[in-house]
């Protein structure tokens, strides 16, 4: 199981503050300042070609707020997912209480789910999902990886369809070449 399908892009959200704005401070605060680190995050993620995973990094960050969260997190997964030329996938990472509330605000208002890195290595899935999409999730998660001959054996019929969700959703990783199911996790795991 050495396949990795995707080559991650870490992206580091304080040095794309401090060079995108050019402030000595990690605070993501007004509309602006989200709307210009968003389109930071595009512009390296335009070269990653048809097929990326972002791990975008809000450690550095100590303040965010409703209208960055909208336009950093919200927007850049809107506009990704409604691509049709191109799979984006996104972990954000080192989400802590100070901007978690914001991110999950933002999420529930456009009906959308991202994977946070809450903690070294706690992964959760937050925003809008079904029951059934967040027992296929956890169930994923807690296995990494799960081929196509055991879906079957894993996942009730409710959790199998909430899968395939996962997969359209951005949430989940399905290798086209062994239709093996990823999570998002593990896809990032050698840049944690």
């Amino acid at each position: 199981m050495s396949e990795r399908p995707i080559d991650p892009i870490a992206i580091d959200i304080g040095e794309v503050l401090q060079k995108s704005v050019t402030s000595l401070y990690s605070s993501l605060v007004t509309r602006p300042t989200g709307r210009a680190v968003r389109m930071a995050i595009e512009t390296q993620l335009h070269g990653a070609g048809t097929l990326s995973l972002s791990l975008i990094d809000f450690s550095e960050v100590v303040i965010i707020d409703f209208s960055c969260a909208d336009e950093v997190v919200a927007k850049l997964l809107q506009q990704f997912l409604a691509d049709e030329a191109r799979d984006a996938f996104f972990v954000f990472r080192g989400v802590h209480e100070p901007h978690r509330d914001q991110i999950e605000v933002v999420l529930a208002r456009q009906g959308l789910a991202a994977v946070l890195e809450t903690e070294p290595d706690r992964f959760e899935l937050v925003g809008v999902h079904s029951g059934d999409e967040g027992s296929a999730w956890r169930t994923l998660e807690e296995r990494g990886t799960v081929e196509p001959e055991e879906v079957e054996g894993l996942f009730t019929g409710g959790q199998r369809a909430a899968l395939d969700s996962l997969v359209g959703r951005g949430l989940a990783f399905r290798s086209p070449q062994s239709g093996r199911i990823h999570a998002l996790s593990q896809l990032v795991a050698h840049l944690l």
